[in-house]
């Protein structure tokens, strides 16, 4: 039996299930103390890095075993998905609702692209494969895009009838507070 397959799945479970916690402990209520925008552009800044698929053209040259096909679905997929990200946290920024129309395209984007992916993985018998910089982008950076994924949609939804334009709370202004003395 090749180990080194349980051991790539073993990783990828185990890390998943860390950064479940790690965003049911910490994300999930900082997520909730922050405007609408705000906790969407945070979730999404993970998937400006997707670009790091552009490293599979490297490990296919050091004897990673997938195909031309399968790294350029894998390099289109992930670059898209990080333009997408960029373009929605521009949006966002400016509190335009278009922001939210792509942050449910990357959404919908990165699950076709993450089952694909799975797909292509084990029609390519690519399980158990990676190794060196390929195997840390597989066990840790792609968990942290499902988690991220997750939380996005979760707030899209549990937060859809909220503005974009949080209330502003007025603090007293430097010149307001001298005045006060």
């Amino acid at each position: 039996m090749n180990h080194l397959v349980p051991a790539q799945a073993g990783a990828q479970l185990v890390t998943l299930l860390v950064f479940i916690v790690i965003a049911c402990w910490y994300v999930a209520p900082w997520l909730a103390a922050r405007g609408r925008a705000e906790a969407l552009i945070a979730l999404l800044w993970i998937h400006v890095f997707r670009y790091v698929a552009l490293q599979i053209f490297a490990a296919q040259r050091e004897g990673f075993p997938i195909s031309m096909d399968g790294a350029l679905e894998i390099v289109i997929g992930d670059v898209g998905g990080a333009i997408i990200a960029v373009a929605a946290i521009v949006l966002l920024r400016r509190r335009a609702a278009a922001g939210l129309v792509l942050c449910w395209l990357l959404s919908a984007e990165t699950a076709t692209d993450t089952f694909l992916n799975i797909r292509g993985g084990v029609e390519e018998h690519l399980m158990g494969a990676a190794t060196g910089v390929t195997w840390m982008i597989l066990v840790f950076f792609v968990p942290a895009i499902i988690v991220s994924l997750g939380l996005l949609v979760w707030q899209l939804v549990a937060r859809r009838h909220e503005a974009l334009i949080a209330a502003v709370r007025h603090a007293p202004s430097a010149a307001g507070a001298v005045l006060q003395t």
